[in-house]
């Protein structure tokens, strides 16, 4: 059965009508043949709303005493058992009373939404959760009874009840509302003509962002790329540069202008990240626009104009607020700019304004991102090469005897500005090319110590120097950019690599990750932060480091996984290019989460079933093996009560020996089941003590026949560290087994031995044995090998004595008896002092019981 519908009536404040609605719904429902009840209505003595409680089935509420004093709650189980289609549950976010099933009245409709019963509610909007502090600044009253956001917003239907605030205070005025006692005061307070329209205006406000939220869904089913101007939505536009926060200031101020306006800020970057923007400049601008109310997004894309329209057709923007660009005049020889491409592209249906700012036309500047690979030393050396190196080559070149001719001069000219190019990148090598041209042309090219050339082969050959010299730096600066880029890209494919191969062999735990992400990225902290829903604070799911933050707008770096996880790495600003491999660790993170979760969820499954199945095989096992002892004992009773028959006295005490061991039986049995339920449930305490085996076995063999066991416990073996209560049960369930599977006539051996720092107690039968295969098996709960016949047990007990041995630090295990039979071997751990041995020792073995049987069993019951 699916999950039911859940309909709110949202009112401003009481008195608006939200019962009065919700019950005039009630009956179009009836009228419609709507199986619908009253669950919980309040009707406040408000003749009206009482009067449309009538015609309506309800459901007998729950009474409770808190205090002294007695009050009613809705009953859910009462609803439960009813199963009506549609429940009616007024004031959605009551308070129960304590002592109630669930502590808040939203909790109890959400069970009967999970069983489909369908609920229609109401709620004030003072009593969302989010609009706490707002609403009591507004009427200087705090609500004590609130509603999470979350559970009002996943409700299938909202319908807003309204009423303007000189409607609500004449229907308070007329005492629809109040008592007329209390009218006055809550007129001059709560119902102030000001409270009412701000409490007015933010339920509008909540319903339309929820209107919007269906507006958007509506979009993307129906696959709408239009702008539909329902709603002012105000896309800034930000290149990472310093106008960004003019940018953002301005759009909020034109958000101001229309009532519920949004701003959402976006930084679109080249999938590449060559020309990423500074991430401290967009940290900045990010807590900004989320002061002022807005959203900060990262977009991917190499086209920037299409992919900034894209974004803003695909949040249904109305308006896009750019920078001017920061472009110099003659850098437009390259492109109209984003914002012309923008302004053009843009269409009739969103407006597009060009903000001016500081930076416009200052140009952008050197590309720091390409430097900043290179190292500063490195570019410091590129520069001296590029302009000094030009220098000492004229000086050399002209203090020699013999001229070297032209084209050599322009070679080695040449070859400082290939070193340039090297060393610092494109710059060095340009400045280089035009210092070795002048110089050329100054010192070598005729007539010498002019700037003009006579000869036109000179002049050729120094323009070819200048083209090879900008052509050969320009490609010796794309070959170490692209080789930086394999660099990169293969360090970001080794990372990869490694994410892939610990999916594959599921062997990297969430601490592990979090510390490849700690190191691979040289931060302090790594944390990976979950929350269940917008509403609800975050928590960490995970953290590595040294302090690790607690929400991701306290991080250096964050990384959002989905709408309720994030990572954040605190430490230092990391550059855009990083956030790509971040990503791909960030979503492993949650990979590895939710399969450490699974884990967790499959393990507690598997106890579940084999919680059911240990459940099960007793129900089975127990329906026969209870019926026959109480079904002895039943008969033997009724026969000694019986008046028709006159027993004697050897009949009567033969009757009363079938109860006895009827009672027995089912002693034994209680007994099994209760320690199989207290290992199970791991209860089991062992109370160890230092003993002998010969003050525990003895007592252990009293309900078997004396000629049934030989004993053979020398004196000589040291002390063992056991529970003497756990070790006589389980000795007990392994003797008697023996004893059950054991031919007549052939005795079980119960024989002990030290070995080393552990001491041996063998209970050795002659029996059919088990194979190999089952030896394992035979201790498993509920089990009974081969075709034992019902009645001889539930097949608890060996499965018990292995708990009992095993919560004492032992171990219990069987073995083939040579010549045929089965062995159980009892190891356990020898106390830390021996005792020394006695002077004469007992080599044979004896036989068992030294009294009655009636004596030994109380003994034994005295003992636990």
């Amino acid at each position: 059965m699916g999950r039911g519908k859940l309909r709110i009536y949202l009112g401003a404040a009481p008195g608006v009508g939200k019962t009065y609605a919700m019950l005039s719904e009630a009956h179009r429902r009836v009228e419609r043949g709507t199986d619908c009840v009253v669950a919980y209505v309040e009707h406040h003595d408000r003749p009206r709303t009482e009067v449309m409680l009538h015609g309506l089935e309800h459901v007998p509420r729950r009474e409770l005493t808190h205090r002294g004093a007695r009050f009613t709650e809705m009953d859910v189980d009462a609803v439960l058992d009813r199963r009506p289609a549609v429940a009616l549950v007024d004031e959605l976010a009551h308070t129960n009373v304590p002592g109630s099933r669930n502590a808040k009245r939203w909790q109890d409709v959400e069970e009967l939404l999970a069983v489909g019963i369908d609920v229609v509610s109401t709620v004030n909007i003072q009593h969302l959760e989010s609009l706490g502090d707002v609403v009591e600044s507004i009427t200087g009253v705090r609500q004590q009874e609130t509603v999470p956001d979350e559970v009002v917003r996943r409700a299938d239907q909202i319908e807003l009840v309204d009423m303007s605030p000189q409607a609500l205070r004449r229907r308070m005025a007329h005492g629809n509302i109040y008592q007329p006692d209390k009218v006055d005061a809550a007129l001059s307070n709560y119902f102030r003509p000001g409270n009412l329209t701000a409490l007015r205006e933010l339920a509008l406000l909540w319903v339309a962002d929820r209107v919007d939220e269906y507006l958007q869904q509506y979009r993307g089913e129906h696959g709408i790329r239009s702008t539909w101007q329902a709603r002012e939505r105000i896309v800034v536009g930000l290149t990472g540069g310093p106008e960004g926060s003019t940018l953002i200031r301005r759009a909020a101020r034109m958000a101001a202008k229309g009532s519920g306006s949004e701003i959402l800020a976006v930084y679109i970057a080249r999938s590449d990240g060559l020309t990423a923007a500074s991430p401290k400049e967009l940290a900045v601008q990010r807590t900004l626009v989320e002061d002022l109310g807005g959203t900060f997004h990262h977009v991917i894309g190499d086209d920037i104009p299409s992919a900034l329209l894209e974004f803003a057709r695909g949040v249904n923007a109305t308006q896009i607020v750019l920078g001017s660009s920061r472009r110099k005049a003659w850098q437009y020889i390259f492109g109209p700019g984003v914002g012309v491409t923008v302004a053009r592209d843009s269409g009739p249906d969103l407006d597009v304004h060009i903000v001016t700012h500081e930076e416009a036309a200052k140009g952008r500047g050197l590309p720091v991102a390409r430097g900043a690979r290179l190292g500063r030393q490195r570019i410091l050396w590129g520069w001296l090469v590029g302009v000094a190196g030009p220098l000492l080559l004229t000086l050399q070149l002209t203090n020699l005897d013999a001229h070297l001719g032209l084209a050599n001069d322009v070679l080695l000219f040449l070859t400082l500005t290939v070193a340039a190019a090297l060393l610092g990148g494109l710059l060095p090598a340009l400045v280089s090319a035009a210092v070795g041209s002048l110089l050329l042309n100054w010192f070598f090219t005729p007539p010498v110590h002019e700037i003009t050339i006579a000869d036109p082969k000179n002049f050729l050959a120094l323009m070819i120097f200048v083209a090879v010299a900008v052509a050969v730096a320009s490609v010796v600066d794309l070959a170490a950019r692209r080789t930086h880029q394999a660099a990169r890209l293969r360090a970001e494919a080794e990372i990869l690599a490694f994410l892939a191969g610990s999916v594959l062999r599921g062997e990297t735990t969430l601490d592990a990750l979090l510390e490849r992400v700690r190191e691979t990225f040289a931060m302090d902290a790594v944390a990976l932060l979950e929350r269940e829903n917008e509403v609800e604070p975050w928590t960490v799911a995970g953290s590595v480091g040294s302090t690790a933050v607690e929400r991701p707008e306290d991080a250096d770096v964050d990384v959002p996984v989905s709408d309720t996880m994030a990572l954040a790495l605190s430490g230092r600003v990391l550059p855009a290019e990083d956030r790509r491999v971040l990503a791909a660790f960030a979503a492993q993170a949650a990979v590895v989460l939710d399969r450490q979760r699974l884990r967790s969820e499959a393990e507690r499954s598997r106890r579940l079933a084999e919680g059911n199945r240990i459940r099960t095989a007793l129900l089975a096992a127990v329906s026969h093996d209870l019926r026959t002892p109480l079904a002895g004992i039943k008969a033997s009773v009724s026969s000694l009560r019986s008046d028709d028959v006159a027993w004697s006295e050897e009949d009567q005490a033969e009757l009363l020996a079938g109860i006895e061991d009827g009672a027995d039986r089912l002693d034994h049995l209680v007994g099994n089941l209760l320690d199989m339920s207290r290992l199970q449930t791991g209860t089991v305490t062992p109370l160890i003590r230092e003993l002998d085996l010969d003050e525990v076995v003895p007592m252990a063999l009293v309900g078997v026949p004396e000629s049934s066991v030989g004993l053979d416990i020398p004196e000589s073996l040291p002390m063992v560290a056991v529970d003497p209560g756990l070790l006589e049960r389980a000795v007990a369930n392994v003797v008697e087994n023996a004893v059950k599977y054991s031919p007549d006539g052939l005795r079980v051996v119960v024989a002990a031995s030290a070995l080393g720092e552990r001491v041996e107690l063998r209970v050795v039968d002659r029996g059919p044995g088990v194979p190999d295969d089952a030896k394992e098996r035979i201790f498993a709960p509920f089990q009974r090998h081969g075709d034992a016949p019902r009645g001889v047990g539930v097949g608890l007990g060996l499965a018990v004595a292995r708990g009992f041995v095993e919560a004492m630090d032992g171990t219990l295990s069987a073995e083939d008896t040579p010549g045929g039979g089965l062995t159980m071997v009892l190891t356990l751990r020898a106390a830390t002092a021996a005792r020394p041995a006695p002077a004469v020792a007992e080599a044979a073995p004896r036989p068992v019981g030294t009294g009655s049987t009636r004596q030994q069993r109380a003994a034994v019951s005295n003992k636990r």
